[in-house]
């Protein structure tokens, strides 16, 4: 498997509800490729776009299965304040660890609109990992 592909891999199954660190995964290949860091921000950014899409999908679909008292529960109160405050730029969060997933999840459930959902989810996305290029690199300084 090239690195390309494991990086898209590795971070389309990081954002979906699965447990997983794509950002571990992009510093070890950026190690072993440090002339490849524009590739692999790029393929991880869209990834985990695709994996945050994917959640997103699921919230629509859990619709049918949760109705919004089940949504009132602890688990997802953070997530939604958040959304409730700041509607879809809540989805620049998107990365952030345990809250990222419930953000996507909540986004597709209160049927925010789809672009600029998508549109948040990926500039998100993308910061993040270029932030964690930067931190381990010093093309940026």
């Amino acid at each position: 498997m090239s690195e390309l592909s494991l990086m898209f891999s590795g971070a389309f199954l990081a954002a979906t509800l699965l447990p997983g660190g794509s950002e571990v995964l992009l510093i070890a290949l950026l190690n072993q490729s440090p002339e490849a860091w524009l590739s692999l921000v790029i393929v991880a950014t869209i990834g985990n776009t695709f994996g945050a899409m994917t959640s997103f999908y699921l919230g629509r679909l859990g619709r049918f299965a949760k109705s919004p008292e089940a949504l009132s529960g602890a688990k997802y109160a953070k997530g939604l304040n958040l959304i409730e405050h700041y509607g879809v730029w809540a989805l620049l969060l998107s990365w952030a660890p345990v809250i990222g997933d419930i953000l996507c999840l909540l986004a597709g459930w209160l049927k925010l609109p789809l672009v600029p959902s998508f549109l948040m989810i990926f500039i998100g996305k993308t910061i993040r990992y270029l932030l964690v290029v930067a931190a381990v690199t010093h093309w940026f300084v």
